[in-house]
């Protein structure tokens, strides 16, 4: 018999368990479906159902949102990948941070900024919820993002709507958001906080 044992190479294989998928059968079957369709609809220039197709992905798991712009890059629909993620920025604020946290573990983290800059026009109650939860969710990165690209595009009193919900824990992402931006931007929050009565004088 030959040797056998770690020392003489003759030890038996341990068996390789198979990698598990990180998408099931049926969500690969569906993201196919729905590319083959809209090729089709874009081809006949069914425009108008092309976007209900793309509304429809839109609230599909927000785990499968990276696998729909895998394919949908793959078929040279980049501007249908686009459109879809304008559509999920108006997402309930728990699944727009869901799907902001599948996008950036799955490594597209310009796609996962691209939706959070899109989400800043939402009401500033529902950025306070989209913030909590990505931070609950350990997204702290992806939340940062989310009030940076706020604090960019809307007024400090808006921001400061933010903050109301839960000061303790939103005032100092807030605050090192705006810091991020410019001294000016972090001056005028705190004054506008200030003025609300949300920071003492």
């Amino acid at each position: 018999a030959s040797p056998r044992g770690a020392r003489f190479g003759g030890a038996p294989a341990a068996p390789v368990e198979p990698a598990a998928p990180r998408h099931s059968a049926e969500d690969l079957r569906a993201a196919a479906e729905m590319v083959a369709t809209l090729i089709r609809l874009r081809a006949d220039g069914r425009t108008g159902e092309a976007h209900v197709v793309l509304c429809e992905a839109a609230g599909r798991p927000p785990e499968q949102f990276p696998l729909l712009a895998a394919e949908l890059h793959r078929a040279g629909l980049g501007a249908d990948w686009a459109e879809l993620l304008w559509e999920a920025a108006f997402l309930p604020p728990a699944r727009l941070a869901a799907a902001a946290g599948a996008l950036a573990a799955a490594g597209r983290d310009g796609d996962c900024g691209q939706l959070l800059r899109q989400g800043v026009s939402r009401p500033a109650e529902e950025i306070s919820d989209a913030v909590l939860a990505l931070g609950e969710a350990g997204r702290a990165h992806e939340a940062r993002a989310l009030l940076s690209a706020f604090v960019q595009a809307r007024t400090p009193e808006d921001a400061v709507l933010i903050a109301a919900p839960d000061p303790r824990r939103l005032v100092p992402q807030l605050i090192d958001a705006a810091r991020a931006v410019s001294v000016a931007r972090e001056r005028d929050l705190v004054h506008a906080l200030r003025v609300a009565g949300i920071v003492s004088t």
